[in-house]
């Protein structure tokens, strides 16, 4: 997943960021027979933002996001459903994740190893937020 520098007008101090890295599952994904009969291999990557203030301060799990509960509901989600595309699997991970009220952006990055003949993985990339985007 592709890291974007930020610059000292981007940055917020109270916000922190999560990041699940290389979270592996399988699944039903896919539109031919082959991929509609067997699991298959996919990689889950997330970046999710959230107020921290409240977690810093009193060091307690009840004012922080709970990762833990989040990366156990992606799981849920993806091992006990079929897609067959790719982008509504993304979709979906990233609606679970927002569901979350903390969360005030994230963005999901879900690979699907080996789909391609000489390619490592194909995957897609889709991000929300609750935030309202500045103008420029």
């Amino acid at each position: 997943m592709t890291l974007h520098a930020l610059d000292d007008q981007h940055f917020d101090h109270d916000l922190a960021t999560i990041r699940i890295k290389n979270l592996r599952l399988r699944t039903h994904i896919g539109i031919k027979e082959d991929e509609i009969l067997n699991r298959q291999d996919v990689v889950i990557n997330a970046v999710i933002r959230y107020r921290a203030d409240n977690a810093v301060a009193f060091n307690h799990i009840e004012q922080a996001l709970n990762y833990r509960t989040i990366t156990k509901a992606v799981i849920a989600l993806v091992e006990e459903n079929r897609f067959q595309l790719l982008e509504r699997m993304t979709r979906e991970v990233l609606d679970l994740v927002m569901s979350h009220a903390a969360v005030l952006t994230a963005q999901v990055e879900i690979d699907k190893p080996h789909a391609l003949r000489f390619a490592d993985s194909v995957s897609v990339t889709l991000s929300a937020s609750r935030e309202p985007r500045r103008l420029r």
